[in-house]
């Protein structure tokens, strides 16, 4: 199971991991509300670890964008990465509200891992199975 804290640092990253980093945050930076920079940014952050960066990304999104089911899944996704179960299945049962229905995806998705024995992880899946 993946730790449910933030990688401390980034010397353990790959150079390559460590220019992506930078580059998306300074682009971040000078253009603060592009969505398409935040959804990469957020993404590498999970991908490296730093689930508690990624969180804050998807945050940001989810108040940006409050109908899309797809930044609510990445919200419920970030989440479960730091442990906050309730806010993850709320998070979630938004998303599918909102037309998330990648049920493939759900079942696999690693970062889920956290809500998998919990009765509202089986629930969520019969929703959009439905």
């Amino acid at each position: 199971m993946k730790t449910m804290k933030s990688v401390s640092g980034r010397r353990g990253l790959s150079r390559a991991k460590r220019v992506e980093l930078e580059f998306l945050e300074h682009v971040r930076r000078r253009c603060p509300s592009h969505r398409l920079v935040k959804e990469a940014l957020g993404d590498l952050y999970t991908q490296t670890g730093q689930y508690v960066e990624s969180l804050e990304v998807d945050l940001s999104l989810a108040r940006e964008h409050p109908d899309d089911p797809h930044v609510w899944y990445n919200l419920g996704c970030s989440f479960a990465l730091v442990g906050r179960k309730d806010e993850a299945f709320e998070a979630l049962r938004r998303a599918i509200g909102l037309g998330y229905r990648d049920l493939d995806w759900m079942r696999k998705d690693t970062n889920l891992d956290l809500l998998r024995d919990d009765q509202r992880f089986r629930t969520l899946l019969r929703q959009v199975a439905s």
